[in-house]
């Protein structure tokens, strides 16, 4: 199965690499940067909240529903001319809120320090790159016949192989690497320098797609 590595060089992710770049104005590279650091983290994000099952069952009850992969037959439409199609933005933006809650300003400010890219754009490239991820996963669990928990974190966890060292540690400070509950604090701590709050996983990722 693919990985995210390979998914950002296939034709797909060029579609997506140019439709984020025409439609925030940020440059090709810098936004194949942004998207290289930001899809693992979101789906490590993903990965880590489908370990419990609440989590899986809304997962899995959006990915074959709504993001069953249907977005990827419509990419070209719904990315080129320019302009992201604004149902493709407003759904990003539900994702993120979901899955990073609060947090979403710190991840944003993490990825501008790291790209040089304003956290005003890099908000608009995760919202138009968190469809197109879910399409994709959405698309690997209905090839697969997916339909569990054990299943689906092993999707995830096989688009999260062969990551680059730099983005390694970046989805490692993501995931609680200090083990004290808290996922995004550790991106603050580490990058930013601030205080920690503790806000816990369950908190922060517990809504992910729920009913």
């Amino acid at each position: 199965m693919a990985g995210l590595s390979d998914l950002l060089n296939s034709d797909l992710g060029k579609q997506l690499i140019s439709g984020a770049s025409a439609q925030t104005g940020a440059s090709e590279s810098k936004t194949a940067d942004v998207l290289s650091m930001a899809m693992p983290v979101l789906l490590g994000a993903m990965k880590k909240n489908a370990s419990s099952p609440e989590g899986a069952s809304g997962l899995m009850g959006a990915l074959s529903g709504k993001h069953d992969g249907g977005i990827l037959d419509n990419l070209g439409s719904l990315l080129g001319g320019g302009s992201v199609d604004q149902s493709v933005m407003s759904d990003g933006a539900g994702i993120l809120s979901h899955v990073l809650g609060g947090k979403q300003p710190v991840v944003e400010n993490t990825l501008s320090q790291k790209t040089g890219l304003d956290a005003g754009t890099i908000a608009q490239i995760l919202k138009i790159a968190a469809p197109v991820l879910l399409g994709i996963i959405g698309k690997q669990t209905k090839e697969n016949g997916i339909n569990d928990s054990d299943g689906l974190t092993g999707i995830l966890g096989s688009m999260l192989g062969g990551q680059p060292k730099e983005n390694q540690s970046l989805i490692a400070s993501l995931i609680d690497a200090d083990g004290d509950g808290s996922v995004l604090d550790d991106v603050a701590d580490m990058v930013l320098g601030s205080n920690k709050q503790k806000g816990g996983l369950g908190g922060m990722l517990g809504g992910l797609f729920g009913k």
